[in-house]
């Protein structure tokens, strides 16, 4: 009998060799390396749970958590994640020669994920509808309007672009 890839909750393709999931378990990681990952940006205020923390150590790649020390576990229920967090994250997703492949991670892949896509998409110059259309399919019931307004304030210009490490996408 064949060996299953079953990929984790909320996975899927942002660009080439960037990722987006929600956080995997034992089941996932034959999946997982498959995708010959460099680095995770693990978004979630929890530290990942030891078993994950082990598997990332086995495979070589490199775990960066944002947006956890210091955060208040109550307001980051219910606030969009800092700006500052935000910044951080494109910029390791901007270099790509550095980090790919990459994936972004959280708790279950919708909503800290889902700023940082959409706030990638924002400077990558889509329409705010189907910024949002591909948020909320991630998000499903579980939608925050205070997302959805990060993300349409957020100012693109904050994000400086190195033009000689520009991705190519």
């Amino acid at each position: 009998m064949g060996s299953y890839y079953i990929p984790p909750v909320n996975f899927g393709l942002v660009e080439d060799n960037l990722y987006r999931s929600g956080q995997p378990n034992e089941l996932n990681f034959p999946f997982l390396e498959k995708l010959h990952l460099k680095k995770i940006l693990y978004l979630s205020p929890d530290a990942p749970p030891a078993s994950f923390q082990t598997f990332v150590m086995d495979q070589g790649i490199d775990l960066q958590q944002l947006g956890g020390a210091g955060e208040d576990r109550q307001s980051a229920l219910w606030s969009p994640m800092s700006e500052e967090v935000v910044l951080t994250s494109l910029q390791q997703i901007l270099d790509t020669e550095s980090n790919y492949p990459l994936c972004l991670m959280d708790s279950v892949g919708r909503n800290r994920v889902g700023i940082v896509v959409g706030c990638l998409r924002k400077l990558q110059r889509w329409n705010l509808t189907s910024i949002f259309e591909e948020y909320r399919r991630y998000a499903g019931s579980k939608v925050r309007i205070l997302n959805e307004q990060f993300i349409e304030l957020f100012d693109t210009d904050l994000v400086t672009i190195n033009p000689a490490r520009r991705p190519k996408w």
